[in-house]
């Protein structure tokens, strides 16, 4: 498995749909939504490399996954 960071948006959306279904990502706070992404397999990046900026654009990749799902 390869190792996740903070600029891995894409994957870290995918992989935050997968183990949270059904949640609404809009709803999710940026404390839960660092956790959430700090305790994914893979990620390896240090916690405090994040930032506002970094967890809106996972925030927003993972809505928009979360559509394309809630559409399917």
């Amino acid at each position: 498995m390869a190792e996740l960071g903070w600029t891995d948006v894409e994957e870290l959306a995918v992989r935050l749909l997968e183990a949270h279904p059904g949640v609404d990502p809009l709803t999710v706070r940026f404390t839960d939504l660092h956790r959430w992404v700090t305790e994914l397999d893979g990620f390896t990046a240090d916690s405090k490399d994040s930032n506002e900026k970094k967890l809106e654009a996972i925030q927003m990749a993972w809505y928009e996954e979360w559509q394309e799902q809630e559409q399917e």
